[in-house]
């Protein structure tokens, strides 16, 4: 997203600067070509980081003058790790970000431009490009993405007398009541009603109403006629009783979407396997649908892009080491390792992920699915509409009351 608005500076950025910024200005960094024997460090967060060690030895084969030492990072640790690297001006030549880490890193300007001639935008979902972009610069090469669709149980649907995907809002609504009314369920769409990124639950109505919240011009626009239709939309879940009001930390869906409490929710990949082995009495009872439509069918997007360190020595390496990371092959092995979705289209068209008609559906709406800006403090943003849903789905607040405060909070956050 271009970023005309310019963005608050966020604690990390703060914190980095006060440290001095040693790292920034860059030390040469070019200095060793490719084809020299040198040692390539890269941070990767979580499961990643655990799994790209095992490529990495498979990669050091064939590129024996590179040793590549991969550092896992947890992701609760991951962000202090990065800001004080930064500030101490010891970055990884290359390392693993998400989209809300982006904004800041480029502006405390340690992350290395794309080289634009070696990767080409083209090759990726563009919404999986865009995560890595900064005020129209790439930084971060996609790396893999992630999206949300429906998942429904397709047995009890049949047993409410429907035998269909919900493709509208209206029809979402008619499945989630047939579910309660005939089917004798607790739920009818488990959807977040309040706490700590609600809002992801929040995008596919956002999105596919045709709202932001922050504009391509960077005007905040969360009380746009088309967010309010969308919060209304959400709201009326719980307002009906088809949505619970009231759901604890560290709840699991595929629980009671295997017990059969609640029927649909918006999942992630990941969900598929979670389903596939822990929940196996499933197995043909359930299905994956594109995000039912308003104005469109748009989902969130998600996933990691690689960057490299502006004062990295090794930029050569690094460049050689994305570009394998981000290729056709390398795409398609690391979904076999992972299940993470290859950001790069050209790795769907052949193999498991092109014969998966599950896995289709999530294509299909990473073609049109949208990220969120890349802006130093999305976090803080992000919360004030977290707050606006809550008040929406306790009765506290209508949605234009909800969003025209959340609109004034999120305005004062950027300059």
């Amino acid at each position: 997203m271009p970023r005309t608005a310019r963005i608050t500076v966020s604690a990390g950025i703060a914190a980095a600067l006060a440290f001095g910024m040693t790292a920034c200005g860059g030390s040469g960094g070019d200095s060793v070509a490719a084809d020299q024997k040198q040692t390539l460090t890269v941070w990767a967060m979580g499961a990643e980081g655990e799994k790209l060690a095992d490529v990495a030895k498979v990669y050091e084969k064939a590129h024996p003058n590179v040793t590549v030492k991969v550092t896992p990072v947890g992701w609760d640790v991951a962000h202090q790790k990065l800001v004080s690297a930064a500030a101490a001006g010891t970055m990884p030549d290359v390392a693993q970000m998400g989209g809300s880490y982006l904004g800041e890193f480029s502006d405390l300007g340690v992350l290395e431009p794309v080289d634009t001639k070696t990767f080409d935008q083209k090759d990726f979902f563009p919404s999986g490009w865009s995560q890595g972009e900064v005020d129209g610069t790439a930084y971060g090469v996609p790396w893999y993405v992630d999206t949300r669709v429906l998942y429904y149980r397709t047995d009890l649907a049949a047993k409410a007398g429907i035998t269909k995907a919900p493709t509208t809002w209206k029809e979402m609504q008619a499945l989630a009541t047939a579910y309660q009314k005939d089917a004798g369920t607790k739920w009818g769409l488990s959807i977040q009603p309040s706490g700590l990124d609600t809002v992801q639950n929040f995008y596919p109505f956002l999105y596919s109403a045709g709202g932001d919240i922050i504009d391509d011009k960077g005007k905040v626009v969360i009380d746009s006629p088309a967010a309010v239709k969308a919060l209304k939309e959400y709201g009326s879940y719980f307002d009906k009783g088809l949505s619970n009001k009231s759901v604890q930390p560290g709840y699991d869906v595929v629980k009671d979407f295997g017990n059969g409490r609640v029927p649909m929710f918006f999942g992630g990949p990941w969900h598929v396997t979670l389903l596939d082995e822990g929940q196996p009495q499933l197995k043909g009872k359930w299905a994956v649908a594109n995000v039912p439509a308003d104005a469109s069918s748009t989902s969130m997007a998600g996933g990691s892009s690689l960057v490299i360190s502006k004062d990295s020595e090794h930029k050569a390496a690094a460049t050689e080491f994305i570009k394998y990371l981000t290729g056709t092959e390398g795409q398609a092995d690391w979904y076999q390792r992972t299940k993470d979705l290859p950001a790069n289209t050209n790795a769907w068209t052949s193999g498991t992920l092109a014969d998966d008609a599950d896995l289709q559906v999530f294509k299909k709406q990473m073609d049109t699915a949208k990220a969120s800006p890349t802006l130093s403090n999305l976090t803080e943003i992000t919360d004030k509409v977290d707050q606006a849903i809550a008040k929406v789905t306790q009765g506290k607040a209508s949605a234009e009351d909800a969003l025209k405060t959340a609109q004034s909070q999120i305005e004062s956050l950027v300059k």
